[in-house]
């Protein structure tokens, strides 16, 4: 029953992996001088934000009988319609929002503050980025109740959404690991290509 429940969770662990602007500002971390100590608090920080979310869908799911005999309860499909719907007007609103031919890219003003985080902005935005995020919140929330509907017990449960967070943590641990391993402890070349990479698609995601 596990594998199922991560079944239905995986697409929606890729879609908070691969937002690009919590790799961007990761991979801006990387290239400050606190590189060694921002990147990791930042990661850590990203991983309470989701594991806050889990905790409170699924506490509140487990009175309420996420799954009735075996199927899904009324109620859980009903949150998964209006995530859906949630959803859809993001994705409107980015399209509407997308630069329009021959106009240029602007990053948020946030960003250019990001090299010069101390540790505990860092870690602040971690929890930012990963449940306040609209989409990442919406994602987090409907793994969560994916979890919940196949009625497994509670610490199945647990493992399935520490499946979840860590497989939508892989966008940002993966250059803070490269950083980490590298001679220098920066990752300024990968930061480059990542910022072009979420320049590219930020009219997709969030």
């Amino acid at each position: 029953m596990v594998g199922a429940a991560i079944g239905q969770i995986l697409p929606l662990a890729v879609g908070v992996a691969l937002s690009p602007v919590p790799i961007i500002a990761v991979a801006l971390m990387l290239m400050s001088q606190r590189a060694r100590l921002n990147g990791p608090l930042f990661v850590i920080g990203w991983l309470i934000g989701l594991a806050v979310i889990g905790v409170v869908v699924l506490a509140v799911a487990g009175p309420g009988d996420a799954s009735s005999h075996g199927k899904p309860a009324t109620w859980v499909n009903v949150l998964k319609l209006v995530l859906g719907l949630l959803l859809l007007l993001v994705a409107v609103r980015q399209w509407h929002g997308r630069p329009r031919p021959g106009h240029e890219v602007e990053a948020p003003k946030w960003m250019g503050s990001i090299e010069r985080f101390t540790p505990g902005k860092a870690f602040g935005a971690g929890p930012v980025l990963s449940g306040a995020n609209p989409k990442n919140l919406l994602l987090a929330i409907g793994a969560a109740a994916a979890i919940a509907q196949t009625g497994i017990g509670s610490g199945d449960q647990a493992i399935a959404y520490v499946v979840f967070a860590l497989i939508a943590t892989v966008g940002v641990a993966t250059p803070v690991v490269c950083s980490l391993l590298s001679a220098t402890g920066r990752s300024g070349s990968w930061a480059a290509c990542a910022t072009g990479w979420a320049s590219t698609t930020r009219s997709l995601w969030l």
